[in-house]
């Protein structure tokens, strides 16, 4: 289908998108001063109560998502996809649920996802690479999340994270339940998807709760042959002392496998690009069967590149551990002490083919040098696999001496990752033959790399006229030593090399200043920081360099805010003008594996980039409509772009790839009574270029999503008096559309088509 470009139609999408905007806010001007401040509440509608979906007495922008309007999303619901609903998140991803890791993508003003810090239960998650790093998707369920809470530019310094440019995204998880009891759900839905959720309570004994829950999800994929699987546990345990002091250990574990889809370009969804086996459209998808194909080579059946499209040739597989221990100590009424020490375990691998003629090709440049190696047979196995262990402690305190509140702590963390590749025999060459681990034919790289990160921060908050006014300024110092050393890439194995590389960045002053003023319903606020992170992708950047090439420069931000919050009976919005700088910006782009079929992410220094812009956001419940109604949207402008040329490209002024101007959410929430509520949400993303010079784009597009939640009374007062029916339909116009891009220099760039229209169902009782 072809892809639109910027029309009247969807200019009048972003006007009407304004208006939805004013007419929520018209009524918190009519509304009548009070001595209380009412909240506006809107169950199971994907947003907060007023204060959390707003974030009062923040000095900076943040929105929340609770636990209820979790629970209106469907079943399984990725933490990332979390977020798509959120003021200014450009969330794309390659399935509905959004377990697929290389089909995901987040940009919120100048940052991507890998210039974002995670933190779950105060751990940090680290970085957010697929091969090696701990992607928050592996360790969240909806069911188990109290809070998703995200600051889009200007992150606390007392946040731990060597990946966050000024973003930080927040997920706390439940306390365990005060009374005993489980917690039961099944899901069905399309794509044969099959999810069942257990969870036990313990209740509260003697100061002691906990529970243990645990996740299943089978399904096939919605494009192409192959499998999702995916096993995710948790368990909880507290102790609780009568002063209010605690201590939490946690422990997550997700086994997750699934096969690969592959992105395609423009032409091949159109289908202009002459494909053999006739695929276009958004299904495209690697084939279901071993073709039969013209061999390229004399004698040798499976010469053929093209047998790289068989799907059993590209799987992924991860198991990743994750235990935390979390104290809180009550010292006195003015002080209070935490710490939290955590160790996380990861393994897993990856399959992507290899052409006979890629593989001979490299074969014959290391078989005189490297001892072991075999001839080729044909299609070649290529196994990569990942391991490595991550450990850390977060300690601080909070000090309240008079109208100040002193924070200060420390973070240390050491990260170590192990990662190999290399290409294997099958059993005659064929793509479905067994691999023959023992029969390697060239190697690509084994190597481990090390991340120590060291983080102090000091920050005082100052309340003064009566707690109206708050102000908050706080620094930190971050010290990041890097460590590679092995074998990096095919030619350290032709040189018989094995480098150790190592590189440190640090800043010992990095500042933050903000303040915020409340007068009436309203409140005032401004935030002001610099930041500063580990080079995203350090590992491909220097695995792929020479040894004795410099390393890059450490990525800098500057990013500042002014916002206006409205917090009254019937309406609660937000509104912020932003911008932000940062230096050495390392920008991601996709390069095609020679004989593979896939692509490769690479990262270049591009200078500085710049982006500013407003979000809005509000919910209005009209007491009109009998406080059954409640209308909810948000809207985001903004401008991304480099500020430099980059080599031989002029590409100053031009807009960053996969930012778009424009985004919009908006929905309507129908409290139809006890027993039930409806809801429709629609978000339109606007038109992203593709590549550095600006010279393709694709299209804007709207998705509508619905869902209706039964319970309560609609199921009596017997044993199903706790249970609650969901129906979810996401895509629900089934628009087909273009979604993550993976961006290139120059030329055409690859994409992952927007999954189609998925419905599910989900039964759920407490017992």
């Amino acid at each position: 289908m072809k892809q639109p470009v910027p029309t009247a139609a969807a200019r009048r999408r972003l006007v009407l998108g304004l208006a939805i905007s004013h007419v929520l806010a018209l009524p918190a001007l009519a509304e009548p001063q009070a001595t209380t401040l009412d909240k506006v509440v809107v169950s199971g509608a994907r947003v907060a109560e007023a204060d959390i979906a707003i974030g009062t007495d923040q000095v900076r922008n943040t929105i929340a998502i609770d636990h209820e309007a979790l629970l209106s999303a469907p079943a399984g619901i990725s933490g990332l996809k979390m977020l798509e609903s959120l003021p200014g998140f450009n969330v794309q991803a390659n399935d509905a649920l959004g377990l697929y890791e290389f089909g995901n993508s987040v940009f919120v003003r100048a940052f991507g996802f890998r210039q974002i810090g995670f933190v779950l239960d105060g751990i940090p998650l680290g970085r957010s690479d697929q091969f090696g790093g701990s992607p928050v998707f592996r360790y969240v369920d909806n069911e188990n999340t109290w809070r998703v809470t995200a600051s889009q530019g200007a992150g606390d310094v007392s946040v731990p994270s060597y990946a966050s440019l000024g973003p930080i995204v927040q997920y706390q998880t439940l306390a365990p339940a005060a009374e005993s009891g489980v917690q039961l759900s099944q899901t069905f839905g399309a794509d044969d998807l099959n999810r069942s959720f257990i969870k036990l309570d313990s209740g509260e004994h003697r100061g002691f709760s906990g529970y243990v829950s645990r996740s299943k999800i089978d399904s096939a994929l919605w494009r192409g042959p192959g499998t999702i699987d995916r096993e995710h546990l948790e368990a909880r345990g507290r102790y609780q002392w009568a002063n209010g002091s605690t201590v939490d250990l946690k422990i997550v574990h997700n086994d997750f496998f699934d096969y690969d889809t592959p992105s395609i370009s423009k032409a091949q969804y159109h289908g202009t690009a002459g494909d053999i086996f006739g695929r276009s459209g958004r299904h495209y998808g690697y084939l279901g069967y071993v073709p039969d194909l013209p061999p390229t080579a004399p004698g040798i059946v499976y010469s053929n590149s093209a047998y790289n499209q068989y799907y059993q040739q590209a799987i992924n597989q991860r198991t990743d551990t994750l235990y935390g221990l979390n104290g809180v100590f009550v010292a006195g009424p003015e002080l209070e002490l935490r710490a939290t020490a955590y160790y996380e375990d990861k393994e897993g691998y990856g399959v992507s083919p290899e052409a006979y003629a890629t593989s001979l090709s490299s074969h014959n440049a290391q078989r005189l040098l490297v001892p072991g190696l075999n001839a080729p047979l044909g299609l070649q196995y290529g196994l990569s696999t990942v391991a490595g262990t991550r450990k850390g402690l977060v300690a601080g305190a909070n000090w309240v001496v008079g109208a100040h509140t002193l924070d200060a702590g420390v973070w240390r963390e050491r990260d170590e990752y192990h990662r190999t590749q290399a290409r294997y025999n099958q059993v005659g060459g064929n793509p479905a033959g067994r691999p023959l681990l023992d029969q390697p034919v060239h190697l690509q790289r084994d190597f481990w790399s090390t991340r120590e990160s060291t983080q102090l921060h000091i920050k005082d908050t100052w309340r003064l006229l009566d707690d109206r006014l708050a102000i908050e300024l706080g620094a930190k110092a971050l010290d990041l030593d890097y460590r590679i050393a092995g074998a990096r890439n095919p030619g350290d194995y032709i040189a018989n090399r094995r480098p150790v590389i190592r590189d440190e960045w640090k800043d010992s002053f990095l500042p933050q200043a903000g303040a915020v003023w409340s007068f009436g319903r309203e409140q005032l606020f401004a935030s002001w920081s610099q930041t500063l992170a580990l080079p995203q992708g350090a590992d491909d950047i220097y695995s792929q360099a020479s040894p004795a090439a410099p390393g890059p420069e450490a990525e800098t931000a500057e990013n500042l805010e002014l916002g206006l919050r409205s917090n009254r009976a019937t309406f609660n919005g937000v509104v912020a003008l932003y911008g932000s700088r940062f230096d050495n910006r390392l920008q991601s782009y996709a390069s095609p594996v020679p004989g593979s079929g896939t692509t490769e992410t690479f990262f270049q220094n591009v200078g500085a980039v710049e982006a500013y812009g407003v979000e809005a956001s509000g919910v209005w419940k009209p007491r009109v409509l009998g406080d059954r109604v409640a209308f909810n949207g948000n809207l985001s402008w903004n401008r991304a772009g480099f500020k430099d040329d980059f080599a031989s490209f002029a590409i100053a002024g031009n807009r960053v790839p996969d930012s778009p101007q424009w985004l919009s959410q908006a929905g309507v929430t129908w409290e139809a009574g006890r027993w039930g509520v409806l809801n429709l949400s629609g978000r339109y993303v606007g038109e992203r270029y593709s590549n550095y010079t600006n010279t393709e784009r694709v299209g804007g597009y709207a998705v509508w999503n619905a869902y209706l939640d039964i319970g309560g009374e609609a199921f009596g007062q017997g044993l199903l008096r706790n249970a609650r029916l969901r129906f979810n339909v996401d895509n629900l116009f089934d628009r087909d559309y273009l979604g993550t891009i993976n961006p290139v220099v120059s030329g055409p760039a690859t994409y992952r088509p927007g999954p189609d229209r998925t419905w599910q169902v989900s039964l759920s009782v407490d017992l």
